[in-house]
């Protein structure tokens, strides 16, 4: 077993894309494993103008996760519009990591990788978070946070801090 990256002919890391409102250690454990085994991580935020940016703008979203990510070199957080596999081709990766939670994950995780390797040449890697991390969610971390609900154990400190500011004053 390999202690570190793998090297040679495909060094130039990953994209590991995703909405990240907010990061969380589901995520933070997807993007060590990611880094652990390939060197570089570029964490795609992903956002579409057309769209509602979500409960985080996306400045908030980048400098919530280079917090987090603070303590792995060679991760860099990058926002990023369009397809996942455009992002992918942009940054000149070689791979798009995704982090399995359950069976349904990756159903639709299965389609989209096929997808883009048909599109793009570009294929997908998939990594499951640890098992005492796969139930956590964004969606989840945002909607206990709404009601007042203790985030702690699911996001970094900063993060559970940024939660707790933007929901004051939100009725419960």
């Amino acid at each position: 077993m390999s202690n570190g990256p793998v090297s040679g002919p495909m060094s130039n890391g990953v994209l590991y894309p995703g909405s990240f409102d907010p990061i969380h250690h589901g995520h933070i454990d997807v993007i060590e494993h990611a880094h652990e085994l390939f060197g570089p991580v570029v964490v795609a935020i992903m956002h579409n103008h057309a769209k509602a940016s979500g409960l985080f703008g996306i400045d908030e979203r980048i400098e919530m996760a280079t917090a987090a990510l603070a303590h792995l070199d060679q991760v860099s957080v990058v926002a990023q519009t369009g397809l996942a596999v455009q992002a992918a081709q942009r940054t000149e990766v070689d791979f798009i990591v995704k982090g399995l939670r359950t069976a349904g994950d990756f159903e639709i995780e299965q389609q989209m990788a096929h997808n883009n390797f048909a599109v793009t040449g570009v294929r997908t890697v998939y990594l499951p978070c640890r098992a005492d991390l796969a139930y956590i969610s964004s969606r989840f971390v945002r909607e206990i946070a709404k009601y007042g609900g203790s985030i702690d154990h699911l996001v970094p400190a900063h993060v559970a801090d940024a939660l707790r500011r933007k929901n004051d004053g939100v009725e419960n």
